[in-house]
């Protein structure tokens, strides 16, 4: 990323250019060596969590072995954000598939991240 873009990025206002940025670089020379910057800018940027999850959900559908750190930080910063629970729901299926609900209690056991999601998702008792 060149230090124009950068400039640019950090101008960011909630997310969506660097969300674009992701989207139309993800493949180029270089991109590696960015991920994260782009990931904590992204993170850093959107109050609603709307980019975060949409970042995590992509990356996730690209290479999640390869972005396995980046879509970890970017699932919790999800978690931290998303107090309306209004995307939380759609990054679960998109990261544990839409039959989630039919494994939680294992994935509940096996996946910090799950659990955290799943618990703000279905509460119990108030």
């Amino acid at each position: 990323m060149d230090p124009e873009q950068r400039k640019r990025l950090e101008k960011d206002e909630n997310g969506l250019l660097t969300y674009e940025y992701i989207a139309n670089n993800i493949n180029s020379d270089g991109f590696e060596k960015d991920v994260d910057k782009l990931v904590d800018n992204i993170i850093k940027v959107d109050k609603t969590g709307q980019f975060v999850v949409s970042t995590a959900r992509y990356i996730n559908a690209i290479d999640k072995e390869r972005f396995a750190p980046q879509i970890d930080r970017l699932i919790k910063a999800a978690i931290d954000v998303d107090r309306e629970r209004a995307y939380l729901g759609v990054l679960a299926s998109s990261i544990w598939g839409d039959d989630y609900k039919d494994r939680a209690a294992s994935l509940i056991a096996s996946d910090d991240n799950f659990r955290r999601i799943h618990k703000r998702l279905f509460p119990i008792g108030i």
